[in-house]
């Protein structure tokens, strides 16, 4: 099982700017029956796009995104099975886990250096755990990997505008129903902001609102300092009614 994953759409893009992106993508919120997300809102966890793409295919795939009651909901679904397998890795070694995640950033930057592309790494593709706490070894040991991830944790993206973080993570703080002072205070310390918007909106919110193209490529750390960035809504967050997604 392989915990870095390449070939999203969206990270292919990224080529283009000159860099090889790999997500470590975990089983998101509780679907594993311990909670990776632990900022989530509602409305987050019902957009969430742990089902789009390929991890969607099956209908079973759909999950269960809220608390199960008898521990890891299984769906019938290679791409979500090996999501949650490594949750459960994580949570049961974690030592162990750190160490594979290691060798793999490793074989990653070789993989990088042999396309001619710098490393960019996320390591909360469906998740938004504090990597810098868990193994903060990881910044130093891997100076030359970009390491970038989207959070909901106000703290952690303060820190990061306010200069408190490794010099290669680069945080941006996602919008929510509910955090929008949180959005505004980071945004005023110049760290990047991103929302996903109704898709009516999107186009306003980039030619009149000042708002970067989320969906050019994912790196974030390219985005001016300060950055407000639009994301389009996807899936089920097109169906949004909670708030999450900004329609005006």
């Amino acid at each position: 099982m392989y915990l870095l994953t390449t070939g999203n759409p969206k990270t292919d893009k990224s080529a283009a700017f000159g860099y090889l992106t790999a997500i470590l993508h975990l089983a998101p919120s509780y679907l594993s029956g311990r909670n990776v997300c632990p900022h989530a809102t509602p409305g987050c966890i019902a957009a969430c796009l742990n089902t789009a793409g390929r991890g969607g295919i099956a209908k079973a795939a759909e999950g269960r995104l809220t608390a199960p009651e008898n521990g890891a909901h299984v769906p019938d679904n290679a791409i979500q099975r090996a999501r949650l397998a490594r949750t459960l890795a994580f949570f049961e070694d974690r030592g162990a886990f750190v160490v594979k995640l290691e060798r793999e950033i490793v074989a990653h930057v070789r993989a990088a250096e042999r396309a001619g592309l710098k490393p960019a790494v996320r390591l909360n593709g469906m998740s938004d755990l504090a990597w810098e706490r868990i193994a903060p070894h990881l910044f130093e040991r891997f100076p030359e990997v970009q390491f970038y991830d989207y959070t909901k944790s106000a703290k952690r993206a303060m820190a990061h505008a306010e200069g408190r973080m490794p010099r290669n993570y680069h945080l941006t703080l996602s919008r929510s129903e509910s955090n929008e002072r949180d959005c505004v205070l980071v945004h005023h310390a110049g760290g990047t902001v991103a929302a996903v918007c109704a898709p009516d909106y999107f186009e306003g919110a980039i030619a009149h609102g000042g708002a970067v193209n989320g969906d050019l490529h994912d790196l974030r750390f390219l985005d001016p300092r300060g950055a407000l960035v639009a994301l389009k809504a996807k899936g089920r967050a097109k169906r949004d009614a909670s708030g999450f997604v900004v329609r005006s």
